[in-house]
């Protein structure tokens, strides 16, 4: 099991943003309340605390209407949207008995299956939760691993019906900020590429970095699957053998930071995320520990992302931390 004790770094997470964006970027949704409760967590708690979601006022169900099936899937947090489409299409969800077809809508009270498995589901008008979990070293994003490696799913809260629906993955030596929600919906707006969303990492390489390296890895570095480059690149202390460097990006590759580095001929010895889009990674939230963001913060994220408010009436409440 890791070790949570907190490790020191000679680094704060960044509060600017970059100044450097591809060519053709949109500006980002940036919400102000969701950054600003990431950055202040109030209480702390043990990492895999169970919860019971039935006791929160917010996420008591409506009366819901029809709904596109793979939407209502995606948002139920059995995949993306795409994902959905084409298990629809293989023949693999069945409504009421029948198979599914595509383009075709559910209602309340449906009864779908997904590969034989009865789906919870969760129409549009019921808010969906969003945490933060600090993903400590020696953890997977998967739930589905050959080799049994501990997983990041065994630690983030329980819950009765849904799942949590990972947003982008970081790897398995990979530490830092990781969101979850139970909306495939809003995980496939935050992950999409037209909204261009910052990525920063801190990174610690062993050695020292050649000096025309930081310019050629701003300029852009030829990889396997096309150009990678960085937005910004700043000094972040270290001595001896051992530096450190803040950087940003707009991508999500896979190993992308450390193959870029490996490109310049340095080897990454640590890399933690510390930013993600709007997310800041709270100081005070330990490794293996979660926040929850409040319904105020959710519904803010939902209305920068240009999706429906699903339940506009509701009193608001504060972020927890499980």
């Amino acid at each position: 099991m890791p070790n949570n004790r907190t490790r020191k770094t000679p680094f704060r997470a960044p509060t600017g943003a970059p100044t450097r964006r591809p060519r053709g970027a949109t500006p980002e949704p940036v919400p102000s309340a969701v950054e600003e409760v990431a950055a202040e967590p109030k209480v702390r708690a043990p990492r895999g605390a169970p919860t019971d979601s039935s006791k929160r006022g917010r996420h008591k169900e409506l009366p819901g209407k029809p709904e596109r099936l793979h939407k209502l899937l995606a948002q139920s947090g059995v995949g993306s949207r795409r994902e959905m489409e084409e298990l629809i299409a293989a023949g693999r969800v069945n409504v009421n008995g029948e198979t599914a077809q595509t383009g075709q809508s559910a209602s309340p009270g449906d009864r779908i299956k997904v590969n034989g498995k009865l789906v919870h589901l969760k129409f549009s008008n019921r808010l969906p939760r969003v945490i933060i979990y600090h993903k400590p070293e020696g953890e997977i994003v998967s739930r589905d691993d050959p080799d049994h490696r501990p997983t990041v799913f065994t630690s983030l809260p329980k819950m009765s019906g849904g799942r949590w629906v990972a947003v982008g993955r970081l790897d398995f030596n990979t530490s830092g900020l990781l969101l979850f929600t139970t909306s495939g919906d809003l995980a496939n707006r935050l992950m999409h590429p037209r909204y261009n969303l910052v990525r920063e990492y801190a990174v610690r390489i062993l050695g020292e970095l050649p000096d025309d390296a930081k310019q050629r890895l701003l300029d852009g570095i030829e990889l396997d699957d096309g150009i990678a480059q960085f937005a910004t690149f700043q000094e972040a202390g270290g001595e001896g053998a051992n530096h450190w460097y803040r950087v940003s990006l707009f991508e999500g590759k896979n190993r992308e930071v450390r193959r870029m580095f490996e490109a310049v001929g340095v080897v990454v010895s640590r890399l933690m995320r510390v930013r993600y889009g709007p997310f800041m990674l709270p100081p005070n939230l330990k490794r293996g520990q979660v926040l929850e963001l409040g319904e105020s913060d959710v519904k803010k994220l939902i209305a920068d992302f240009g999706m429906e408010n699903p339940a506009p009436d509701r009193p608001s409440h504060k972020s927890r931390e499980r």
